[in-house]
């Protein structure tokens, strides 16, 4: 059996021309700021924003940037509408959901079924930002504002 090729061996995306970003953009006017017309790649995640690598969605980011895609964050969206979703307009690739860092109902419960007064992952410490089950919720509103668009 042959084995694997490793990660960093395959050519790099065609958008590497473009370098690393200072940050990932989380706006179409930080986009704007970087010369991008489009992102390749936009993770939603339930989470702040922290560029820092005790944060999964920034290592995914940063991985994915390194190997020449433009990748955009949406952090924390208002899952009631798909307007969030639509901030950084359509990407080239697919969309990346995930909840954050912790699963969304762990996050919002206490082992006794009780609402937790405080999300560890929220600025200011703010409860109720994201809804139960955040990946499937996130998932369909990514589907709602894009449906073409493949989920990861």
């Amino acid at each position: 059996m042959q084995a694997a090729k490793p990660l960093f061996d395959y050519p790099k995306y065609w958008a590497e021309c473009f370098g690393p970003a200072p940050f990932l953009p989380m706006s179409r006017e930080e986009m704007d700021q970087l010369g991008w017309d489009s992102c390749d790649i936009i993770i939603v995640t339930g989470d702040a924003y922290v560029d820092h690598p005790s944060f999964g969605m920034a290592i995914i980011g940063r991985l994915l940037e390194s190997q020449g895609f433009r990748v955009g964050i949406i952090a924390q969206p208002n899952w009631q509408s798909k307007d969030d979703f639509m901030k950084l307009g359509e990407p080239n690739l697919f969309f990346g959901v995930a909840a954050g860092n912790m699963d969304s109902m762990i996050n919002r419960y206490t082992a006794d079924k009780k609402i937790r007064s405080d999300d560890a992952y929220t600025p200011g410490g703010l409860a109720g930002k994201r809804p139960d089950r955040a990946s499937l919720v996130y998932s369909q509103r990514c589907k709602e504002a894009y449906k073409n668009v493949p989920i990861v």
